[in-house]
């Protein structure tokens, strides 16, 4: 099977949405299938196996390369998979290098697979200026490129209240309505699109990490915190608002007897900075960006993984590299629980820097309960691999492409 994967974000950057694509191509391309990343980038790339979109120069939003004219990368992947002999269109963003994608394969009459990494709603809250005006101006362009008719909003769910939070969901669930397939790493956010009017066939399918990798974490043995040692806690993702890296930070400062690193880059640096600062006696150091290979050194030297996210994340690929290591991973949002191992996860008391600090004090005081909970995350990491969900990803590619080949003579299917 030939796959062409397009993407707004891709290596050199790091992000989930990079680390996913990057799994999926050598869990693919190791069964004996092709595979071709579509993506923005800032300088050419000597893979043959990427073609690069049409890039805009001096404009990279949060660190990333940008997609620009929208019209001209249609026209240049539409070219380019031409000539290919594609059998499916695998898109794996919302933003213009998605919508090349979706006009390339209706201009090729191919099938197309969405996966739904995250919340665009929290995020443009989060990150965008004056979210109020600008995703007007976003959502305007998207539908430009396609229609958002496909939609049936349910205003009453906390998550969709506010006009801006409505015209993003909008933006989602037309996009994966458009879609012959859709992906989703997580049951939380699948009831959402759902709830919100998703009626393309849709598989929860979690991420999974590469064999690449697992090879470089090996096999880990259970994080025992020895006598007088500090606790060694982790946090790891992109520096930014939806990630709450500041409620972190404020945790820290409130538990002694724990040691704290950060790694990641992003538009809240300067004030996580600060707040390390505030920290004292060198308790929280940041590091800023990484790249993959060093987050997992960082890794192999913690006692303990933190997501400090709420109600944004899906499935972050930073837990389940957390889990491969053998870390034990408290998370601040319960419905990221589901990705955790039974009795590798905690779950803090309540989002807050508080709850947080509760949790970090409650290990700390319990260098045992550490023990277990890094020996339930080695026992259930092989849930965590790429190669345990190849299969299912191959079914999704195999239904796409049956669903395309007899629209038009059949209505709608379910999943």
């Amino acid at each position: 099977m030939r796959i062409a994967m397009v993407t707004d974000y891709y290596l050199p950057t790091l992000g989930g949405v990079q680390t996913v694509v990057k799994a999926h191509r050598e869990m693919l391309e190791a069964a004996g299938h092709e595979v071709v990343v579509c993506t923005p980038l800032a300088a050419p790339s000597t893979d043959p196996q990427i073609i690069r979109l049409p890039t805009a120069r001096g404009f990279a939003p949060d660190g990333y390369p940008f997609t620009w004219t929208p019209g001209a990368a249609a026209r240049a992947l539409t070219a380019a998979l031409a000539g290919l002999r594609v059998d499916v269109v695998h898109v794996h963003t919302e933003m213009f290098a998605a919508l090349a994608g979706y006009e390339a394969a209706q201009a090729l009459d191919l099938p197309v697979v969405q996966t739904m990494h995250g919340r665009i709603d929290v995020y443009t809250r989060a990150v965008l200026p004056v979210p109020s005006i600008t995703t007007v101006l976003l959502a305007a362009l998207h539908r430009r490129r396609m229609p958002h008719d496909r939609a049936r909003l349910d205003a009453s769910t906390p998550y969709t209240r506010t006009r801006t939070a409505r015209r993003m969901w909008r933006l989602m669930v037309s996009q994966a309505n458009h879609a012959d397939h859709v992906i989703v790493p997580s049951s939380h956010f699948a009831q959402k699109l759902i709830a919100q009017g998703v009626t393309t066939p849709l598989t929860v399918l979690s991420n999974g990490i590469e064999a690449s990798v697992l090879d470089a974490v090996g096999s880990p043995t259970a994080r025992r915190v020895e006598s007088g040692d500090e606790l060694r806690v982790l946090w790891c993702g992109r520096l930014s608002p939806e990630k709450r890296p500041e409620v972190f930070a404020e945790a820290v400062r409130r538990t002694p007897g724990i040691r704290a690193d950060m790694v990641g880059d992003g538009v809240s640096r300067a004030a996580v900075a600060r707040h390390a600062r505030r920290v004292g006696d060198g308790r929280l150091v940041v590091h800023g960006g990484v790249s993959q290979w060093q987050v997992l050194e960082a890794m192999r030297e913690a006692h303990v993984l933190v997501s400090s996210s709420l109600d944004f994340d899906n499935q972050p690929m930073v837990i389940l590299e957390g889990i491969a290591s053998g870390l034990p991973v408290i998370v601040t949002d319960p419905d990221l629980d589901e990705t955790v191992p039974d009795g590798a996860g905690l779950v803090t008391g309540s989002p807050d820097a508080e709850g947080l600090a509760s949790a970090l004090a409650a290990l700390r005081d319990d260098p045992e309960r550490v023990t277990r909970m890094s020996a339930a995350a080695i026992a259930g990491r092989d849930v965590v691999a790429q190669s345990t969900h190849g299969e299912a990803l191959l079914d999704v590619y195999r239904a796409a492409i049956t669903r395309r080949s007899t629209r038009g003579t059949a209505g709608p299917t379910s999943r």
